[in-house]
This record gives structure tokens, sequence and C-alpha cells, in this order.
């Protein structure tokens, strides 16, 4: 790995790792059911939580799905690449409406292979060879939220 953590505009420490597994979890519940990408993450080097609006509470079968279909595509080591688009060219290849309305023309677009792309400022690994292992911890839904608690094993 080039740099295992790194600082982004909050000073805050990241886990190109941990942060590249959030943008294929994110993807596999789009794909899987639907909803938006997360909402609220809070993504660290031990253990990481995202949520997601969902209509109903998915079966345990499905959570193992998730998780089953998270590995299978960190198992492709697919290339992660970063290009800078102008804004209009990137509404087309991805969701914008997380990002706030004064965001520069020039947007910075992170792609997982052919699987996910996501305007983002994080860090990033340079393939999904370097995540490792995808090991999703406990789940809850409640009121149309889903919680996932996950980590990464070596």
């Amino acid at each position: 790995m080039e740099q295992d953590i790194q600082l982004n505009e909050h000073n805050k420490q990241e886990y190109p790792p941990m942060h590249t597994a959030e943008h294929i979890l994110n993807q596999t519940m789009v794909r899987m059911f639907g909803c938006p990408r997360s909402r609220n993450a809070h993504i660290e080097r031990r253990k990481s939580k995202c949520d997601y609006e969902l209509p109903e509470a998915p079966t345990e079968k499905q959570m193992k799905e998730v998780e089953r279909r998270v590995n299978e595509v960190i198992d492709q080591h697919l290339p992660v690449t970063i290009e800078f688009v102008p804004k209009e060219e990137a509404r087309a290849l991805a969701d914008l409406s997380k990002l706030p309305e004064n965001v520069s023309e020039m947007l910075r677009i992170v792609k997982v292979g052919d699987y996910d792309t996501c305007a983002c400022i994080g860090a990033h690994v340079a393939n999904t060879s370097e995540i490792g292992h995808f090991k999703l911890l406990t789940y809850d839904y409640s009121e149309g939220r889903l919680r996932l608690r996950f980590k990464l094993i070596e």
C-alpha cells in the first residue's frame, strides 16, 4: 500500500482500504435493494458503520448475501482510479445529490473497476486486492433506517 493513513480536508485520519470497501458496500446496497447510497457513515480503521434508507428490514439471508457480494467484488482485484470531470459530465456518471450546492465545477470521480463510480474526496487503495476481507459484524433496522457495522480482516 502506498500510504496507510492519509488526512482529508477536515484533518481526520482516513484508512484507504475501509473507505474503498465503503464504496463497494454502497454500490452493493444500491444494486440489491434499490436504496440510495449511505446517507450517514462513520468510517474508521478498526470498524465502521453505514446507514441506509430501506422501506423494510432485510432478512438475515439478504445480509449474508450483502457480505458475500462485497467480498466477491473485492476478490476481483479491480483497479481503483481517480479522474477529474466537469460537474455537468459527472452528473451522468454518479449520484451527486449528497454534494453541497457550492461544489466546484470540476469534480473528483473515484471508480472501482466497472462496479462503482462516485464523486469523492477521500483516500482510496489503488486496487481492491489491498482491502482484505469484508466482515459484517452487526446490523439493526428501525423506522426505515438500516445500520450496518463492519470491519476488514486481512
